[in-house]
């Protein structure tokens, strides 16, 4: 059972040994133990394109979510129902996005997409319900590697690159 959860933290076997120089210093860049270039198509997006795709994308399921929410006075219980209707949104969009086509609207809009480390063609529905649960969970989000893969892209075996 250790060894399970030592591989699946240590990224599993494509995972290179971990160093502590910056990035900078020994002239490595996110990406690179996997092939992809430094900069344009196909290299590893940056955080700030996918933070903004995120927002893009609650902003949509916020503003889907009020086409079926009733309005209402903005009493704590309207406010709770269309935050749990906005997360619902958000996690269709995203599963239905990232596991049948690797992207989501803002994904899209922002020129990045969700590929995998092993070279499948698809993410397929229930990795994509796996990481879009650990995106909600924030933590494994914010929590991420020297190629820029949080521990929701470690988990299921992914990697966010830019399309342009």
């Amino acid at each position: 059972m250790a060894g399970r959860f030592e591989t699946w933290l240590a990224g599993g076997k494509l995972a290179a040994p971990t160093n502590t120089k910056s990035e900078q210093s020994d002239g490595r860049f996110p990406g690179q133990r996997y092939d992809l270039p430094a900069a344009g198509p196909g290299s590893v997006a940056s955080l700030g394109r996918r933070l903004v795709a995120l927002i893009v994308d609650c902003v949509l399921a916020t503003l889907v979510a009020t086409l079926f929410v009733r309005p209402g006075a903005l009493t704590p219980a309207h406010v709770q129902s269309l935050n749990y209707w906005s997360l619902l949104t958000w996690f269709l969009i995203t599963v239905v996005g990232t596991g049948f086509f690797a992207t989501t609207p803002g994904m899209l809009l922002l020129g990045i997409h969700v590929a995998r480390v092993d070279g499948g063609s698809m993410l397929l529905p229930l990795r994509a319900a796996v990481r879009a649960v650990l995106v909600a969970l924030v933590i494994p989000a914010v929590v991420w590697d020297r190629d820029r893969r949080g521990l929701h892209d470690r988990a299921v075996g992914t990697i966010v690159l830019s399309s342009r």
